[in-house]
């Protein structure tokens, strides 16, 4: 919490305040956009970051992948609010969210190398940060930033191009 924003859980009233942060990201090829039901179904997963004055100025999603995994997604500030602490604030409240839920290892797929160091995240050396067994459980999953993750031919090359980049809790 800061004197000029907080965060917060996101309400179903956000989705389209999300859709509008993420918009000019995924114009850049930065974030990938999702379909407004996308955005619905995952909802639960999102934090938002809201201005004194009632405005939506970030959002960020922590999305549990399995036992002691999680992903750090749709992390995303207002232009006028780049630089001011909100996409920093957003992840130590997503990492928050993470221990509380007993994920021991966050990963995030970025651009944003030298931010997310910041945060103790690091270049994933090892690709396979999963067991096989947990392997073949994840490839049952149809979401595409698991698929991302296990490195899948479907999403070959690397979608944006980014950095895969890992926290131990």
């Amino acid at each position: 919490m800061t004197d000029s924003f907080h965060i917060r859980p996101a309400r179903t009233s956000d989705v389209s305040a999300i859709k509008k942060l993420v918009a000019p990201l995924a114009e850049q090829r930065i974030l990938m956009a999702k379909e407004t039901v996308a955005y619905y179904e995952s909802l639960q997963e999102f934090r938002i970051a809201e201005a004194a004055d009632g405005d939506i100025i970030g959002c960020g999603a922590l999305h549990v992948m399995w036992e002691d995994l999680a992903e750090v997604r749709t992390l995303a500030a207002s232009g006028d609010w780049r630089g001011k602490g909100v996409g920093h604030v957003l992840v130590e409240s997503l990492l928050e969210d993470a221990r509380a839920l007993g994920v021991a290892r966050v990963f995030c797929l970025t651009f944003e190398v030298d931010f997310f160091k910041r945060h103790g995240f690091e270049v994933m050396a090892d690709q396979s940060a999963v067991d096989p067994t947990v392997y073949s459980e994840l490839l049952r999953s149809h979401d595409e930033g698991v698929a991302e993750f296990l490195d899948l031919a479907r999403v070959k090359p690397n979608t944006l191009g980014n950095t895969r980049m890992i926290k131990f809790l």
